[in-house]
C-alpha cells in the first residue's frame, strides 16, 4: 500500500537544483524506497502461512506478522514526522534504511532459534524503520521537480510499489515456501529429533532471502549518504500553524473517513495474509501453486489502481467507491460460500476492486479541511493500525470455525461495507458553526 502525505505543500527543492539533471539519480533512489517497503508488506503473505507451520501456530497467532508491521507504523506516524522535521530527508531516510536492515538482519538468529518471538521482535523494527521511509519519501518525490507534475511524480513513484506486489511473492515462494505441510497427525508420529530438524530447515529458508533483503537495505542506504540529495525550503508562511489534532475530528466526513480506512487496511490485510490459506483449502492448491497465484493477485491490484485512475476521470471518487466496494463484498460473499478454482478468482477480483480504495478514503476524507489538512493527515495514516487489529480477528473466526478459512472471510466483507457506506454517505462534508 502506498501512504500519502500533505508535507510536501510547504516545501520546494532549491531551484539550483533543478538545473540539468541533477534530480534524475534521487528520483531514481527514491522509486527504489517505494520498491523496497513494497517488498517488505508483500512478503507478508507468504511469511504468514510458513512462520504458521514452521513455529505450529494457530491462525490468529500467524496474524501477529502482521499486527507487529502494522503496530510499528501506528507508533512511529508522529516520532517519524518529529524525526523528519529535526533531521531532514536525506538523514532520515539513511536511518529508516539501517533500521529496516537491522530487523532483517535479525531473522537470521529468529530462525536459528526457530523463535516467534524473536520474528515478531525483527518485523517491528523493520516496520519503525519502513514507516521513518514512508514518512520522507512520499512528501519528498512530491516536491523532487515541477510542482506542476508532483502528481505524476507520485503515481509512477508508487508504480514500483506496485510491482513488488508481483515480485514480493513470487521471491517468497520460490525461496521461502518449501510446498511441505504436515499435518498435526504426521508431526505427531515424527520421532522428536526428527520433527525438530524439521521446523527447524523450515524456519532457516527465510534466512536467505531476510538476508539478501538486509544486504540491499544497507546498499541503497550507502547510495543515498554518498549521493548529493536537492535541498528542500520551507516556503510556509503557517510554520506554527494548524488545526487542533483531537478537534479536527469534529468534521464528520474526516471522522468516517478515519473509521473507513481503518476496516478498509484491515479488508487489505486480512485478504492477503489468508490468501494461501484460502487457495489451498478452497481452491485445492497445492503451497507453492497457492504462493504463485498470490503473485498473480499483486498484477490485478495493479491493474486495477490503473484501471481505476482512468475511471476517476469520469466517475466521481464517492461513486466508483461505492461500486468497488459493492464488487468487492459480492465477492467476498462468493469466495465464503463457493468451492474450486472461481473461489481463487474471487480473491483475484477483490484485490482489483480494493486497488483504488486506499487513496480514495484519503482524498475524501482531508476534502475542505484548509487548516485542519495536516492533523486529518496524521490521522488517516495513523488508521492504518487496522492491519494490525482485524486480521487477528479475521484468525480467531478461523480459528473457532476449525480451522476452516472460507468462514474468516466474513470479517472482509463487513470491512467493505464500511466503506460503501463512507462512498455513498458518510463522505458529504457538513459545515460546521463556529
Amino acid at each position: 500500500m502506498a501512504n500519502i502525505s500533505n508535507a510536501a505543500d510547504s516545501a520546494v527543492i532549491d531551484e539550483q537544483a533543478l538545473k540539468g539533471k541533477t534530480l534524475l539519480v534521487p528520483f531514481i533512489l527514491i522509486c527504489c524506497l517505494f520498491f523496497l517497503w513494497g517488498m517488505v508488506h508483500n512478503l507478508d503473505g507468504i511469511l504468514i502461512p510458513h512462520l504458521k507451520k514452521a513455529c505450529q501456530l494457530n491462525n490468529a497467532q500467524s496474524t501477529l506478522v502482521d499486527t507487529a508491521i502494522f503496530l510499528a507504523y501506528f507508533l512511529m506516524a508522529i516520532p517519524a514526522g518529529m524525526l523528519l522535521k529535526k533531521w531532514g530527508y536525506k538523514k532520515s531516510i539513511i536511518t529508516g534504511l539501517t533500521l529496516a536492515a537491522i530487523g532483517a538482519l535479525f531473522f537470521i538468529p529468529a530462525a536459528n532459534a526457530v523463535s516467534y518471538l524473536a520474528f515478531l521482535g525483527s518485523l517491528f523494527i523493520i516496520g519503525c524503520g519502513i514507516a521513518i521511509l514512508e514518512t520522507a519519501a512520499n512528501p519528498y518525490s512530491a516536491v523532487l521537480g515541477d510542482p506542476a507534475k508532483a502528481t505524476t511524480r507520485l503515481n509512477l513513484a508508487a508504480a514500483f510499489n506496485g510491482v513488488a506486489a508481483m515480485v514480493g511473492p513470487l521471491v517468497g515462494t520460490i525461496f521461502i515456501l518449501s510446498g511441505k505441510d504436515l499435518s498435526a497427525t504426521d508431526l505427531a508420529k515424527m520421532p522428536s529429533a526428527e520433527r525438530s530438524a524439521y521446523l527447524l530447515h523450515e524456519a532457516a529458508s527465510v534466512k536467505v532471502p531476510y538476508g539478501v533483503l538486509a544486504g540491499v537495505l544497507v546498499l541503497v542506504a550507502f547510495l543515498f549518504w554518498i549521493t548529493k540529495l536537492p535541498e528542500i525550503k520551507n516556503v510556509s508562511k503557517e510554520e506554527t500553524t494548524g488545526g487542533s489534532f483531537f478537534g479536527t475530528l469534529r468534521h464528520k466526513h474526516l471522522k468516517w473517513g478515519v473509521i473507513a480506512q481503518f476496516f478498509y487496511v484491515g479488508a487489505q490485510v486480512c485478504v492477503t495474509s489468508f490468501f494461501i490459506k484460502m487457495a489451498i483449502q478452497g481452491g485445492g492448491f497445492d503451497e507453492k501453486t497457492a504462493g504463485y497465484y498470490l503473485a498473480v493477485y499483486g498484477g490485478f491490484f495493479v491493474g486495477g489502481r490503473f484501471l481505476g485512475t482512468a475511471l476517476l476521470q469520469f466517475i466521481k471518487a464517492p461513486k466508483l467507491l461505492a461500486i468497488y466496494s459493492v464488487l468487492a463484498a459480492i465477492l467476498c460473499l462468493v469466495a465464503i460460500l463457493g468451492k474450486g478454482v472461481y473461489v481463487v478468482y474471487c480473491l483475484w477480483g477483490i484485490g482489483f476492486f480494493m486497488s483504488i480504495m486506499f487513496p480514495t478514503i484519503f482524498g475524501l476524507g482531508i476534502d475542505g479541511l484548509g487548516e485542519d489538512t495536516k492533523p486529518a493527515s496524521s490521522w488517516m495514516i495513523m488508521s492504518i493500525v487496522g492491519g494490525a487489529i482485524l486480521p487477528y480477528v479475521m484468525g480467531m473466526v478461523v480459528d473457532m470455525s476449525h480451522d476452516k478459512i472460507q468462514p474468516g472471510y466474513i470479517i472482509p466483507l463487513i470491512c467493505f461495507l464500511v466503506v460503501l457506506y463512507y462512498g455513498a454517505s458518510g463522505y458529504k462534508i457538513k459545515k460546521h458553526l463556529s
